[in-house]
């Protein structure tokens, strides 16, 4: 199995768990270790690991290199066949990385992979899911992730980075701080800055979601979220878990506690404002931007994205 580790130099933790992580590759020459510092870089050097006929890419980074890294892979193809990827907890929220388990050490985790290569073990740690397909007819552009959010999750990642200085607390405990003062003004209604409702027309699997604005718009092929949040509960077989909530949603106080943990009282109904289906594909008419994997995408005026789940990546454990 040919074995390549794609290093993020600038991810959000610290420089001494980057040396710890080149120390441990010493005991493993066999180990291809590529090296990036931004995101254009990550097409050449994904080309060259194509070129190696690389089987496993570890992914030392956060949420935002994992996207990168998924967006350039499926999009461009330059592998015959999609690399086991291994992402390490080594970002700020490393959302993807936690939902499969991963170990909460990217020093661990590297050496726990990197071992069960040599003893012949990694089926032991395959973990399969679908893929998010982001397109944007306006944009004429395509992403692929595994978590996305429009409007005030959008505002919400930003304010995240404007006032939490970079590192780790950009992560789980600045998303966790402003998720919580904001379920707190959602309950009590508040519809200014951040929590402004987003007008915008939704299509699940061709049926239109009714009302049109609102405070909610979410969409992941995950199974949890950070914090352990599962706000999704549809039964169906789609891999676009999608969630959105009506501004005029009924008794919002009520309802967040159970939408969260994926388990909404009986009250939370589409007719009452909350939707959650597991749709084949999405289709969002909006003007509020969105956000894919902590990455932001800025307003556009009259924007039309689908969301498919039409590849799955077989990931490995960390």
């Amino acid at each position: 199995m040919q074995v390549a580790l794609l290093n993020n130099l600038r991810a959000g933790r610290n420089q001494k768990r980057v040396r710890q992580v080149l120390e441990l590759l010493r005991s493993y020459p066999e180990v291809h270790h590529v090296e990036t510092e931004r995101a254009g870089a990550l097409p050449d050097a994904i080309a060259d690991l194509a070129r190696r006929r690389v089987d496993l890419l570890i992914v030392n980074g956060g949420d935002g290199t994992l996207q990168h890294t998924l967006t350039e892979i499926l999009t461009n193809n330059p592998f015959e066949r999609v690399p086991l990827i291994a992402p390490l907890r080594g970002g700020r929220a490393n959302m993807t990385a936690m939902d499969l388990g991963a170990h909460g050490s990217s020093v661990k985790g590297l050496a726990a992979v990197l071992e069960s290569v040599r003893r012949g073990t990694i089926a032991e740690r395959l973990v399969w899911r679908p893929v998010l397909r982001i397109e944007s007819a306006t944009r004429r552009d395509v992403q692929y992730g595994m978590f996305f959010g429009a409007g005030m999750i959008r505002r919400a990642v930003a304010l995240v980075h404007r006032v939490f200085p970079p590192g780790r607390s950009q992560g789980v405990f600045g998303a966790g701080v402003v998720t919580g003062a904001f379920l707190i003004k959602t309950a009590f209604r508040a519809k200014d800055g951040v929590l402004t409702p987003d007008k915008a027309q939704i299509f699940l699997d061709g049926e239109m979601v009714q009302r049109g604005e609102f405070r909610l718009l979410i969409a992941s092929s995950l199974q949890r979220l950070f914090l352990k949040m599962n706000p999704f509960w549809g039964k169906e077989r789609g891999g676009v878990r999608f969630t959105a909530m009506a501004y005029d949603a009924h008794r919002v106080g009520w309802a967040i506690p159970g939408i969260l943990r994926g388990r909404p009282r009986a009250f939370a109904t589409p007719e009452a404002g909350y939707t959650s289906k597991n749709s084949h594909q999405a289709d969002l008419y909006f003007d509020c931007g969105f956000t894919v994997d902590g990455e932001i995408f800025p307003a556009l005026p009259s924007e039309f994205v689908t969301l498919t789940a039409d590849r799955r990546v077989t990931f490995v454990r960390a």
